[in-house]
């Protein structure tokens, strides 16, 4: 009875068999013209930006509690509702959500895998007719253990039980494309591109659990290890929080500040 409706990796086959499942939210991250074009029947579309709070230079923070309140009661979703996010871009966007659902301890989420490249690519089908969003009343509190901020991270820099995992492409990485006023990354920083958690060659699905984790390893990224994620808005690492939650990692934070934060503070640490 408690069983989830789908696991936090869901595939298109599992979500097409319950889509008439009463407990179902099925959330579009896609701007409203590519959801007008094609979207999954009865799938709502989610207004991405919402989410954030921006606070220039920082463009990615997370929104209020009181925001997300609002944004999460107008669309729907509620305790009992199972979320199913996904986008067409990546699933970065969706994955914003999944994590910001995580900070507010909604348990019942899921990911649909490759997002809706992954769901065409099965033949199943799309409609064009917008779904209107059945609202809710669901007060949230943002709870800052999956959140870390420039000060928790710089007070964790020589703690070898935490590692800060940088989610950008290794120019970014390396300063040589420059985001933020410096470039570089945060001092002892792994470095593993967002991009290669995904199959190119399987609608861009998450690779097999044994491939990443193998990654991981080299990286020193282990379970035994707290994992703080950054890449420039906290977009991409979400993607990468989620994989990791995924793996079976329990203590993951997602530096919502990420690069445009940390890049843009004079008074940080960096490395080339």
């Amino acid at each position: 009875m408690n069983e989830p409706l789908l696991p936090l990796i869901g595939e298109p086959g599992d979500l097409y068999a319950a889509l008439d499942s009463p407990n179902l939210l099925l959330l579009d991250l896609n701007v409203p013209e590519v959801y007008s074009a094609g979207h999954i029947s009865g799938a709502v579309n989610f207004p991405f930006s919402t989410l954030l709070r921006p606070k220039p230079p920082a463009m990615g923070l997370i929104a209020p509690a009181d925001q997300l309140s609002d944004v999460f009661s107008a669309m729907g979703i509620s305790p009992d509702r199972h979320v199913v996010a996904y986008d067409s871009e990546g699933t970065g966007k969706a994955c914003r959500l999944l994590w910001t659902l995580d900070v507010v301890g909604h348990t019942k989420c899921s990911l649909l895998n490759g997002g809706l490249p992954a769901w065409c690519a099965e033949g199943l089908p799309v409609e064009q007719t917008s779904c209107d969003p059945i609202s809710s009343e669901y007060k949230v509190s943002v709870s800052p253990k999956r959140i870390a901020d420039s000060q928790y991270i710089l007070a964790n820099l020589e703690n070898e039980d935490v590692v800060v995992l940088d989610c950008r492409s290794q120019a970014e990485y390396a300063g040589l494309d420059l985001r933020s006023a410096r470039g570089g990354h945060i001092p002892g920083a792994a470095n593993m591109d967002w991009v290669l958690a995904m199959d190119p060659n399987n609608s861009g699905r998450i690779k097999p659990s044994e491939e990443l984790k193998k990654i991981l390893k080299n990286l020193g990224i282990t379970e035994d290890k707290e994992v703080i994620v950054h890449c420039q808005t906290h977009h991409r690492s979400s993607h990468t929080y989620i994989v990791l939650k995924h793996l079976g990692f329990e203590k993951i934070r997602g530096y919502d500040g990420s690069w445009s934060d940390w890049g843009n503070d004079p008074n940080l640490p960096i490395e080339n």
